[in-house]
């Protein structure tokens, strides 16, 4: 989920309309026995479903891609304090919502930085916080008395989340040590959604754990070189692993492109970016240029894989190839809808309400060719109800949505080990039940 960019429609009705939200995915930590080698950690990632109250129709808000978030529990503070934080490989700084001490507050899961006494605000003179007054997408200045480092992340639909730099002691399962980490202590939150500010109450999320490949993330502060997470597609568990997996996947691995030697504007160069070499569907290849699927002189175009995105987007031309093609595939199998669902997605089809979902078997895979490694969707992972019976195609439209990018969502992973290898600087994919390779790691570990 990248600040400050596109590629993201709204962090902010991430985590405060968690309440609102048909499903919400959780981790919990399992321990794993202490030896004289180092062990990889070990969460759980369970499926837990929300009661789907009267959800809100904001014009502008791409709620669709927002029914479900990754989060993690750890904890964070001196004495500790429990945190859930959605787990987002497509951001770099960490924040957690900070409660102002008053009684007044309006959400009791709020870190409490008054309550720790490892709690330390980062001064406006340090190296850290001029550091980040150079990064455009959560930039850093001095507040008024020339003290306290402020930062504020802003998002594409003009929510935004502002508050000041920090550094306190987070552990992590069964890690030797805690880890001073610097993150964003935040202090306030806007969005252009009333219903936004009613759901903060209620809300399951704490903040956001920044896992790309920036100064700030929590991956390079954590020194963490190997990471992966097996995402499930039903309630049973699914995984997420810091350091190297004991299992013996048949991982095919796509190298992590090479940002351009100048920074463009359009383009993140602390993304997990992969090369987009060609879209099938029901096998055949969409009859796309090269130029389609690569980054242009801006930087637009890059394919990213983001645990922080539910589903995948396409910019406009690979879109509307697309588009079309599993239209013809699926006539006489699905009925079209004139519906476009919050804008993005408008390759929708009406099935009656209540019913299963249609005969997946008839409908056409949709396989996105990596270099070396693709990431295939088929089944009921191609079509997401959106409610009243209408199910639409679980890609969307860059374009419409306002993102200058390829994003491979999370939705699209399920089902698959992906294994983020820093040191080779490349990703890995193989087809697993999550299911099944959680439970045989809980007997490895």
């Amino acid at each position: 989920m990248a600040s400050f960019s596109s590629s993201k429609a709204s962090l902010f009705n991430l985590l405060f309309l968690c309440s609102l939200l048909y499903q919400v995915v959780s981790v919990v930590c399992v321990r794993a026995p202490t030896t004289a080698e180092p062990k990889p950690l070990l969460f759980a990632l369970r499926a837990q479903k929300v009661a789907s109250l009267s959800l809100p129709r904001p014009p502008n808000k791409l709620r669709f891609r927002h029914n479900i978030s990754l989060t993690v529990t750890l904890s964070a503070g001196n004495p500790p304090q429990n945190v859930s934080m959605v787990l987002d490989t497509g951001s770099e700084l960490s924040w957690l919502l900070c409660s102002s001490g008053s009684s007044s507050s309006t959400n009791p899961l709020a870190f409490e930085p008054r309550s720790s006494t490892s709690f330390s605000p980062i001064p406006c003179s340090s190296p850290t916080c001029r550091a980040q007054a150079r990064d455009p997408r959560a930039p850093a200045a001095c507040d008024a008395g020339g003290r306290v480092c402020d930062v504020s992340v802003s998002y594409a639909d003009g929510s935004s989340s502002e508050g000041a730099l920090a550094s306190d002691l987070f552990r992590l399962g069964d890690a030797a040590a805690p880890l001073r980490t610097v993150f964003g202590c935040m202090s306030s939150a806007s969005s252009s959604s009333s219903s936004a500010a009613a759901a903060a109450t209620t809300t399951t999320t704490t903040g956001m754990l920044g896992m790309d490949r920036g100064a700030l993330s929590f991956v390079t502060q954590s020194g963490t070189r190997r990471f992966s997470y097996c995402i499930s597609d039903r309630d049973a568990a699914g995984v997420l692993l810091l350091g190297r997996s004991p299992l013996p996947l048949p991982l095919n691995y796509t190298p992590l492109s090479r940002p351009p030697p100048l920074p463009l504007p359009y383009f993140d160069r602390a993304a997990y970016s992969v090369r987009l070499l060609g879209i099938r569907v029901g096998g055949a290849l969409l009859p796309l240029p090269a130029s389609a699927l690569a980054p242009d002189h801006t930087g637009a175009g890059q394919t990213m894989v983001d645990s922080g995105t539910q589903f995948t987007f396409l910019l406009g031309d690979a879109y509307a190839a697309l588009r079309a093609e599993f239209l013809r595939r699926t006539r006489g199998v699905l009925r079209p809808l004139d519906y476009a669902f919050e804008g993005a997605f408008d390759l929708c089809f009406r099935t009656p309400e209540g019913a299963a979902a249609p005969a997946t078997r008839r409908l056409p895979a949709v396989a996105l060719e990596l270099e070396g490694a693709e990431v295939a969707v088929e089944g009921e992972r191609l079509l997401y109800e959106v409610g009243n019976g209408v199910r639409c195609l679980t890609f969307g439209n860059a374009d419409l949505a306002g993102i200058s990018a390829f994003v491979i969502g999370h939705h699209h992973q399920q089902n698959l080990w992906v294994e983020y290898d820093l040191d080779n600087a490349r990703l890995g994919f193989a087809p697993v039940r999550c299911d099944l390779a959680t439970q045989r790691l809980g007997l490895l570990l």
